[in-house]
């Protein structure tokens, strides 16, 4: 792999690593805060997509950069204020069950919406073409603003939970609920706001993604699992650790993705010795290209075996 192609990739492997903490970032606070593990957290990016592709061809794209990820978060408050706070009294598991079953009925509205087949949620002008280019080697405008937009939410998030009133009240009800609700402080609309606050970093997250990626109803399916790796490989809850984990797995799968050799010639420059009978001939000939889609799942497995609480998380998972 040559300088070029090897700093593009970086750039891209971090730009879509970026692009998963965004989504994992709301996972994470969510979980912190309430212990409820979302399954429908992918749909609310998928529906954070839909809106901006909706409101872009009516007020234009920048608007809908500010509205659509508050409609999504308004949309999260709700089904926190008339959904999940009822069921969260039985425990984790009718949580689950209605979580999963919130992603199905989106699903079917998506489709029954704005069909089942790709929309053209297209970029703005201001984004479309190279930022600059690496010896033929272009590195787009659509991934910088990812990159820009992620790091400043990551920025806003830090302040708002250490440096502000919000944050603090926020930090208080997750380990003293009780003391935080004698002080006049309504601990439920808390939970209901740091809900809604995971769920506009999804949808932020699908308006930014949607148009450089692509917009149809497997996406929610596409990088749902993948963001629960990025949560536990990063540790339950923890922030920094989903930061770490986005960016280790962003620049591992899009490095994967670049190469284009087998797998016998990545296992011999690991001095492994590689034969038909140990191995098999068809998984020889598979490229690392081709696996790409597994390494997660891999990193997953190995975070389990030999690091249960995560890279930077403080319990076990």
């Amino acid at each position: 792999m040559n300088i070029e192609l090897f700093a593009i990739s970086v750039l891209n492997g971090v730009s879509y690593g970026l692009l998963l903490f965004m989504l994992s970032s709301g996972l994470t606070l969510i979980f912190s805060m309430m212990g409820v593990l979302n399954f429908a957290h992918a749909s609310f990016y998928m529906l954070g997509a839909y809106i901006a592709f909706t409101l872009s061809e009516i007020i234009g794209f920048w608007p809908a950069l500010l509205i659509a990820p508050l409609l999504v978060g308004a949309l999260g408050a709700g089904f926190e204020r008339f959904a999940l706070r009822r069921v969260h009294k039985f425990g984790h598991v009718p949580e689950l069950l209605v979580t999963f079953g919130l992603s199905y009925l989106v699903l079917e509205l998506v489709q029954l919406i704005w069909g089942r087949s790709t929309v053209p949620y297209t970029l703005p002008s201001q984004l479309q073409g190279p930022l600059f280019g690496l010896y033929g080697t272009q590195f787009p405008k659509s991934r910088s603003f990812i990159m820009l937009v992620a790091v400043l939410m990551l920025i806003s998030v830090w302040l708002l939970l250490t440096r502000t009133r919000i944050g603090l009240v926020i930090q208080a009800a997750l380990t003293h609920p009780d003391a935080v609700e004698s002080l006049g402080h309504n601990v439920p609309r808390v939970f209901m706001m740091v809900f809604g606050g995971g769920s506009a970093l999804a949808g932020l997250a699908g308006v930014v993604g949607g148009n450089t990626y692509v917009t149809e109803p497997a996406m929610a399916a596409s990088v749902g699992s993948i963001i629960f790796v990025v949560v536990v490989v990063g540790g339950m809850g923890s922030l920094g650790g989903a930061f770490l984990a986005s960016l280790l797995i962003g620049v591992i799968q899009t490095f994967a993705v670049a190469v284009d050799h087998s797998l016998a010639s990545g296992l011999q420059a690991l001095g492994v010795t590689v034969t038909n009978q140990t191995f098999g001939y068809e998984v020889l000939k598979l490229t690392i290209s081709q696996v790409a889609p597994i390494l997660p799942f891999l990193f997953l497995v190995l975070i389990l075996i030999f690091r249960p609480k995560g890279l930077l998380g403080t319990r076990e998972n």
